[in-house]
């Protein structure tokens, strides 16, 4: 005979962790190196002088400045000057 379980929560029914992806330090603003500018999935955004993309697509500071944003040949990169 065919039943229906309890009402409860469904072994499916749960949602996943939110990563905390996006932009953590945003242009014009100081980072000191090793600060993580930028988390992504896939290198939507690139690395440029002064920054380190990281295996999983981090964008992170070399050394101590300023955060700038620039667009190159329909490429975005992030610049620590």
């Amino acid at each position: 005979m065919a039943h229906t379980k309890a009402q409860k929560a469904v072994k499916g029914n749960r949602d996943s962790q939110a990563k905390r992806l996006g932009v953590k330090v945003w242009g014009g603003q100081k980072v000191v190196s090793g600060n993580i500018i930028l988390r992504q999935r896939g290198s939507k955004v690139y690395a440029g002088e002064g920054a380190l993309l990281t295996k999983d697509y981090t964008v992170m500071a070399l050394r101590d400045g300023v955060v700038k944003f620039v667009t190159k040949k329909g490429r975005q990169y992030i610049f620590v000057v």
